[in-house]
Parts: C-alpha cells; sequence; structure tokens
C-alpha cells in the first residue's frame, strides 16, 4: 500500500510541473535592439474570418520603430538609428503617417515605423517573410495593406512607413556635400532599404527568416521594390521581388511619371531649388529651421509630383537599361504584371471616330497609321474600344519587354501576368484594384464581395504567398481550397507573345498581336532614343 501511496504522490508532483507548450506570439515579450515589445492577436471571436482556419495563431505588432525622427537635423539624412527605450513597447497602435498628400491630420516626421503580421508559434517557425511598399500617397495603416491574409497562409508579413515627397527625395549640392561622399537624394529609397535590413536583422525573433525574404509593392511601391533589386546597397538582403503595376522597358516613354520611375540629376535638382527659392530658403539649414506646415507650402508639394527618386548613382546605381543590360545587384525571380484597365485607360471617357484618330496621331506619330489600320473604327463604341486596346498592348509590351531583357543576363524566373478582374463598385480591372485580392484582405474591407470574390482572392493570395515561400507561384501548398487545384502559371519565355491571365480565365493569353507588339517595340524607341 505504501508503493501504492507513493506512486499516487508521484504522479500528483508530475501534474503540477509546468507544462511546455508553444503558443502564439502576442502571448511573448520580444526583445529588439532598442527594447522589448509586445503585440496582440489579430483577431478574436467576433471578428475572425470563417474561412481562416489559423485565425487564432497570428499576432500583430504595430508601430515598431526602425528608425530615429526624420524631422530636424535629422532631415534630408539617412536614416537614423532608432532611439532605445525602457519597459515594454506596446505594438498595438500604428505610428504616424509619413507626411504625403493623403496623409490627412495624422502624419509626423517621427514617423518610420515598421509593423508586422506572424502566424508563429515559436521564434524558431523560420517562416518566409514579405516586405510591402504601399503606392504613392498611400500609408501602411490602410486596409487594403492588412497583412493577416499573408499570415494565414504562413507567411510572416510587414508593412511600413517611408519618406516621400521633398522630405524624401529633395536633391541639392549641399545635400551632396554634407553626406561625405558626395550623394544626395533618395532619402525615401534608403528608408525603404534600412527597413529591408531591420526586417533582416529582427525578424527571426517574429517567427520569420531573415534568409528568405521577399520586398513587392504596387505603383510606387513596385518601384520601391525594383529599386532594392537594382540597389547594391540591399545586396544581398532578399531572395525575389513582387512588382504590381510599376516595371515597364526602359525605352517607354510613359516610364516617367509611373511607379518605377527616376529623375535624372540635373531635372532634380532644379526642380529641388526652385522648392527653396519658393520658401525664401538659401541654405539646407534654412528649409530645417522651417517647421513643418510651412515646409509643405513649397512649390511643388500640393500634389507631391516632381519629387521622385534621382539617378544619384549611389542608391541608384545606374539607368535601368544598364542594369538590365549588366546586370541588377539583387539577381533574384521576380513576379510582375499590369491591370487590364490602368495606366492611361480611363473608362469613363469615350472618343468619337475623329477624336480617337487625331489622339493616336498625336501620341504615335510615324506609328499612328500602323495602328490606326489594325483598330478601324466607324462609331464612338468601336473608337473608345480600340483607343484602349492599343494603350492596353502598349502596356502589356513595355512590361513583356522588361521580361525579356531581364532573361538575358539573369537565368532566375521571372513570372508575367495581367489581372483582368474588375471587382464589385469598379468599372475594371482599374489601378490598384488587385492588391487586396493578391494580398488576401477582403475581410477588412467595405465592398460587397460574392463568394467569387474570395474564391479570386483565395487563388491569388495563393500565388503571391507561394512566390514568397519558393519563388515559384505555382509550389508552395499555399492553396488548399476544395474547388480543385492553382492553375499552372508558368515562368515567361522570350520567345512567348503570352502572359498570364489572373482574375478571369487563369490561363496564358497573348500580350498582343505580333504586329502590335512590334509597333510598340519601334515606337519606344523612336520616343525614348536614350533610355532611362
Amino acid at each position: 500500500m505504501k508503493l501504492f501511496g507513493d506512486l499516487i504522490h508521484g504522479a500528483s508532483v508530475l501534474l503540477l510541473l509546468p507544462v511546455v507548450v508553444d503558443a502564439a506570439l502576442y502571448n511573448r515579450t520580444i526583445q529588439t535592439p532598442q527594447g522589448k515589445v509586445k503585440g496582440l492577436a489579430a483577431f478574436n471571436e467576433s471578428n475572425a474570418p470563417s474561412y481562416m482556419s489559423n485565425w487564432k495563431d497570428i499576432s500583430v505588432w504595430r508601430g515598431i520603430p526602425y528608425a530615429a525622427s526624420t524631422g530636424g537635423q535629422n532631415r534630408w539624412k539617412p536614416p537614423q538609428k532608432a532611439p532605445s527605450w525602457n519597459g515594454t513597447l506596446m505594438a498595438s497602435s500604428f505610428g504616424l503617417s509619413c507626411p504625403s498628400e493623403q496623409a490627412g491630420e495624422g502624419y509626423s516626421e517621427d514617423c518610420l515605423t515598421v509593423n508586422i503580421w506572424s502566424p508563429a508559434s515559436s521564434a524558431n517557425a523560420n517562416l518566409p517573410v514579405l516586405i510591402y511598399s504601399y503606392a504613392a500617397g498611400g500609408q501602411s495603416d490602410q486596409t487594403t495593406y492588412d497583412g493577416a491574409g499573408m499570415a494565414s497562409k504562413d507567411v510572416v508579413f510587414v508593412s511600413y512607413n517611408y519618406r516621400s515627397g521633398p522630405l524624401a527625395w529633395l536633391t541639392l549640392p549641399e545635400l551632396a556635400k554634407e553626406s561625405g561622399i558626395n550623394v544626395t537624394g533618395n532619402y525615401g529609397l534608403l528608408d525603404q532599404i534600412e527597413v529591408t535590413k531591420w526586417v533582416h536583422e529582427n525578424i527571426a525573433s517574429f517567427g520569420g527568416d531573415p534568409n528568405s525574404i521577399v520586398v513587392g509593392g504596387q505603383s510606387f511601391g513596385s518601384g520601391a521594390a525594383y529599386h532594392i533589386v537594382n540597389s547594391p546597397l540591399a545586396k544581398g538582403l532578399i531572395k525575389g521581388a513582387i512588382a504590381e503595376s510599376g516595371i515597364k522597358d526602359p525605352y517607354d516613354p510613359d516610364l516617367w511619371g509611373f511607379g518605377s520611375d527616376y529623375r535624372n540629376m540635373s531635372w532634380a535638382l532644379n526642380f529641388s531649388e526652385v522648392f527653396a527659392e519658393s520658401l525664401n530658403a538659401t541654405s539646407v539649414a534654412d528649409l530645417r529651421e522651417l517647421d513643418l506646415d510651412t515646409l509643405l507650402t513649397g512649390t511643388g508639394t500640393s500634389t507631391f509630383v516632381g519629387f521622385d527618386p534621382v539617378l544619384n548613382y549611389h542608391s541608384i546605381p545606374n539607368k535601368y537599361i544598364v542594369s538590365l543590360e549588366e546586370g541588377a545587384a539583387n539577381d533574384v525571380p521576380i513576379l510582375v504584371g499590369n491591370n487590364k484597365d490602368e495606366d492611361g485607360i480611363d473608362l469613363s471617357t469615350t472618343y468619337n471616330v475623329s477624336e480617337y484618330e487625331s489622339t493616336i496621331k498625336s501620341t504615335y506619330g510615324p506609328y499612328a497609321s500602323e495602328l490606326l489600320a489594325l483598330h478601324p473604327a466607324s462609331n464612338t463604341t468601336e473608337a473608345t474600344n480600340a483607343y484602349n486596346s492599343i494603350i492596353l498592348a502598349g502596356i502589356c509590351t513595355s512590361t513583356w519587354s522588361f521580361a525579356n531583357r531581364w532573361s538575358k543576363t539573369s537565368a532566375k524566373p521571372i513570372y508575367y501576368y495581367l489581372w483582368s478582374y474588375a471587382p464589385p463598385g469598379d468599372d475594371g480591372a482599374t489601378h490598384g484594384s488587385e492588391v487586396v485580392y493578391a494580398l488576401g484582405n477582403l475581410y477588412a474591407q467595405t465592398a460587397n464581395y460574392t463568394s467569387v470574390d474570395y474564391e479570386i482572392a483565395d487563388k491569388m493570395s495563393s500565388y503571391w504567398a507561394n512566390f514568397v515561400k519558393t519563388r515559384d507561384p505555382n509550389k508552395g501548398g499555399s492553396y488548399t481550397s476544395k474547388n480543385g487545384t492553382l492553375p499552372q502559371w508558368g515562368a515567361n519565355v522570350p520567345s512567348q507573345n503570352v502572359t498570364f491571365d489572373l482574375g478571369t480565365s487563369w490561363k496564358k493569353i497573348p500580350i498582343a498581336s505580333v504586329e502590335e507588339k512590334n509597333i510598340m517595340l519601334e515606337y519606344f524607341k523612336y520616343a525614348t532614343p536614350n533610355p532611362f
């Protein structure tokens, strides 16, 4: 009996011992170089999407500083080290946005913060990572960039704020002298590179794999991804890039003013000097003394148009054509594409036959007659459709040509798509309409989505998550729907005149007719004899 009693007593002791089990990371305090942080659950019982089986595992950290304030003497300097803090930072709220034309009232120069969504239950999860850059005028707290959809597919998702407008791209000789390396401009790009370094150094603590980072973004954010691919300052930090609506052939005249463009140094210097003169500033010190609201009244700040990345042969090391011909600093797989109804296509505008013909002639010059012969029109409906078809042929040809140029110096695959689905409330597959589908966050939006939308989002976000995991949109196990398997999306083959339709047919389709493509390629070289 005594032996039996001892066994019972021993069992009781064992039952009282703590049992170590994995749990969502929001329950833990995480150490960063600047201090401790703690996040929170991304969902609760009342707001969790019914189709997201692992919602209880998803943690989110918002507003973690990755660099110091960019105000005062830090204006127009590379991002400086973030200050340390005492205690534990409760990372429950997004940081203030960087000033932009759409930032509203909640902005500050102390804005360089990062947000993380992770499904990891252990800091040793070693999950792949997607760093996503918002479009021009955007901010990381927009629901468009909610990262729990990617996290639900076992990807650690990172969004962040970066400088824009004059605070990001001011280019002045005095700043070049001050730098010590004769470099000026691209402070916003330096933010984008700095957050990539921060993620590389810290993401393991949040369950991410620092050796499996993909950068992505849409429009201007697509340009950020491409600049990181090309920049020697980010060499070795990334394993892939996703560029939604942003990368074009270097000869394409429509590259100027698009998401991935840049300015030459003389243009940027002149534009920046006009800005300084408009504020009666004769030195950088004068500009740094101005309060933020006054600074944002300078010439060029009403729309932020004109303040853009600059070819400074440092953070942007070469013209695009040179980087394509000689090879980028980061030779990585790329997923790139366009939307069917963007980049000059205005679905609310109609053209009569005369307007259509005169517009094509004024735009395409000696190549207009060939395009008009391929797209004849005898009434307003035909003229409008013909105009949009010509614009679309140029869009598709441009990105297809970029992909072919890339493939000549890289053995890494490039996946090329055309988004063709018109979401509820949209007239077409407009600029930016694919983002919430690609990131799988329809649950965070207000549109009246149907089951069709959710299925499209499941496929789209599975391609994106697979690419982050394996650099191949077809492999990675992200699509677990009962509606079949993901349609096979082949990598770009230069000899093929095709792209991959996302949202409608889910298959390869022609980018344009062979005749249209050849005309567009000739037109590009005519319009831009000295390419970007």
